[in-house]
């Protein structure tokens, strides 16, 4: 019987990403908690912390357009 893959929210590894940012826990405390691979956890952090910026442009770009759209 072969396994279902297990589909995980971007709330729910955001919220695992933090915790292991926190470095309260190890990789593989974290990864036995939640039953989630550790080689997961380390493409969720990556992934996570290369977009980082881009939270940051999209507020930058939004406060932007909104003075633009008060001057009209």
């Amino acid at each position: 019987m072969s396994k279902k893959k297990k589909t995980y929210s971007a709330e729910f590894k955001s919220k695992v990403v933090l915790e292991l940012l926190s470095e309260e826990q190890t990789i593989a405390q974290i990864a036995s908690k939640y039953e989630i691979s550790a080689k997961s956890l380390i493409d969720w952090k990556k992934q996570f912390l290369d977009n980082a910026s881009l939270v940051f442009d999209r507020v930058q770009k939004g406060a932007r357009n909104k003075r633009l759209r008060a001057t009209y």
